[in-house]
């Protein structure tokens, strides 16, 4: 049986830090709060915080073991216990009201977690453990106190802490909108078809174009930023998670097809663009970027996906595209595309193909005696009257100042005859209509010629261009004949 020299040895020897105290004094002052009517000791405490005080001026330490002084960074007891105003201070007052509250509603035996402080200063996080000793539950002359030194736990719980928050407020703050989203139950639909021998992924999607709906369907998100909530117009989560529907839909069917395709092919990290829709039903040009997070290549439960706006950078890309295509002033195809597409047609067709050559009458005296804004607006009145005259796959363009065409592809003879009597038409129109707003007459020269399969369409445009040149000589031939007949008259 270990003697008492054996327990006085396991006390100053034990691997943590050990204080024996005395709490009778503490004691006797709750027996006399009692007496005066204290029922709640937290508000009473609360209520006067010098009694906290009061109450930590009961409590004698009989002894501390070496761990104790080692802790605390003292060379004896007697320093230790003559510093405890250094040791017990700053943030411990919630933590003892605590541990007085224990003993007031008579647990004996309890732990809490509080903050003591070295001799030198340095902050100590400790797990407190409060036992009355058996046999002194009565007077409270005899408790063990024991103090686990956690402070490295808890600061690496704050490390922790703060950098989730640092994660969270990058997360949220992001300029891009990102989702946080988990893939398992897509991956586990992949694994079951492969598991059924399915080799061919390319051809089975496009047998069961189904599977890639049910594939959407089992994407669950877990989390967005605040830039998702205002790219696609959301008040809050709750608002974009319940109508993810019409924000995924029309082509995002394939573009998800093909995501599945590379994610078949192993390929965790992929880039593309594709198109989802905002709250309001406008569409969204977005370039996605789509991770399976590395400690999660095995289940796809945790995937990062960001989407970029790029609806202002599409819109510009078209608007760039079609001012190469076509003409400012008319909004009809320019020169360029009418040189490109003619090549095309040469080496291609489709045959036969017919061209109408087009000049307009009478643009340089108006530019002369009225100035360039009134030309202007005739040659706007050419593009409105060969707009409204052409269909597809026929399309006109301004070659030249005053200078048109219409190309015909697969159009005969007989089809481009029509097409200059539908012009024609579509002038009359056009005169009648502006007549009404004292505006000039428009005058067209037209020459129309026709290229078989096997022949060249530069000789057959030579030919339009020349029947075209003829027919504006008999206009002003027949103009000039007619200021002559009433000069006359």
């Amino acid at each position: 049986m270990p003697s008492s020299s054996d327990y006085e040895s396991m006390f100053e020897f034990a691997p943590m830090s050990l204080w024996l105290e005395d709490y009778s004094g503490l004691r006797q002052l709750f027996d006399s709060w009692r007496s005066a009517g204290v029922m709640d000791l937290v508000a009473h405490l609360t209520a006067e915080p010098e009694h906290v005080g009061e109450c930590m001026a009961q409590l004698r330490v009989l002894s501390v073991n070496q761990s104790t002084l080692t802790l605390f960074g003292a060379q004896s007891q007697a320093e230790l216990l003559s510093r405890l105003d250094s040791v017990f201070r700053d943030d411990m007052t919630a933590p003892v009201i605590y541990e007085l509250d224990q003993l007031w509603r008579g647990n004996l035996c309890f732990d809490n977690q509080t903050v003591n402080y070295a001799l030198d200063g340095r902050r100590l996080d400790v797990h407190v453990r409060v036992q009355v000793l058996p046999g002194h539950e009565a007077t409270w002359d005899r408790v063990l106190v024991s103090l686990d030194d956690i402070t490295e736990r808890v600061r690496a719980e704050q490390l922790r802490l703060e950098s989730e928050r640092y994660a969270r407020e990058l997360f949220e703050r992001s300029p891009v909108s990102l989702w946080v989203e988990d893939f398992s139950g897509v991956k586990t639909l992949l694994d079951d078809i492969r598991k059924r021998g399915i080799s061919d992924f390319t051809t089975f999607i496009k047998v069961h174009p189904e599977f890639v709906t049910r594939c959407m369907r089992e994407i669950r998100v877990i989390d967005v930023n605040r830039e998702t909530l205002r790219m696609f117009g959301a008040a809050d989560k709750s608002e974009l998670l319940d109508n993810l529907s019409g924000i995924f839909r029309d082509e995002m069917h394939d573009s998800f097809a093909e995501q599945l395709q590379d994610l078949w092919n192993g390929k965790m990290l992929q880039q593309r663009e594709v198109v989802n829709y905002a709250l309001t039903g406008d569409p969204l040009n977005i370039h996605m970027q789509f991770a399976v997070l590395e400690d999660r290549l095995a289940t796809w439960d945790l995937v990062l996906v960001s989407l970029i706006d790029i609806t202002a950078r599409k819109k510009a890309e078209a608007y760039l595209e079609y001012l190469g295509k076509h003409d400012v002033l008319t909004q009809l195809r320019n020169r360029a595309f009418f040189s490109e597409e003619l090549n095309r047609l040469s080496r291609k067709g489709p045959w036969p193909v017919s061209v109408l050559v087009i000049d307009m009458n009478g643009l340089k005296p108006v530019n002369d005696e009225e100035g360039h804004a009134a030309g202007d607006a005739l040659l706007r009145r050419v593009g409105e009257v060969l707009s409204k005259a052409v269909d597809e796959p026929g399309w006109p363009a301004r070659i030249g100042g005053d200078e048109f065409a219409v190309v015909l592809p697969k159009t005969d003879e007989r089809g481009a005859e029509a097409m200059r009597d539908r012009i024609a038409s579509m002038l009359v129109l056009n005169n009648q209509f502006y007549a009404g707003q004292s505006g000039r007459a428009l005058s067209l020269a037209v020459g129309v010629a026709t290229c078989e399969a096997g022949d060249l369409l530069d000789a057959a445009l030579q030919r339009a261009d020349r029947a075209m040149y003829a027919e504006k000589a008999r206009h002003y031939s027949d103009s000039a004949a007619e200021r002559r007949r009433e000069k006359a008259s």
